[in-house]
């Protein structure tokens, strides 16, 4: 499991939001055959800072399809990540902590050969 991580940007709290309404923790899966760039890449205190930016709420079972990046030379790799469990309201806020789980592999394909000419065909 990836260590766990406090947001270091959120959302600025609202007069018609309450602490309780916040989530302490959430905690977010990806699929076993993420590549170890991939791992890195969704890992990284700014990613985790990325989600807290981008996302308003998290709620048990919602799927999030995030863009990583394109490694040094080759085509984009987007990860299915999941939410698992929120400890807590559904709204991230900056003190949320940010958790990795891993789940089952799903075929994702994301490698170096995501980047190659060997790596998987899109239409």
């Amino acid at each position: 499991m990836a260590p766990d991580s406090n947001c270091d940007g959120g959302l600025e709290t609202t007069t018609d939001r309450t602490v309780d309404e916040r989530a302490g923790r959430v905690v977010v899966s990806y699929p076993a055959d993420l590549s170890k760039w991939g791992r890195f890449q969704v890992e990284k205190p700014s990613f985790r800072a990325f989600l807290c930016k981008t996302r308003e709420e998290a709620v048990e079972g919602d799927r999030w399809e995030e863009f990583v990046g394109v490694g040094c030379c080759g085509n984009t790799l987007d990860v299915p990540l999941r939410v698992e469990r929120v400890e807590g309201g559904p709204r991230i806020a900056e003190d949320t902590e940010i958790a990795y789980e891993v789940r089952d592999a799903c075929g994702l394909e994301g490698s170096w050969r995501v980047q190659s000419q060997g790596g998987p065909g899109r239409a």
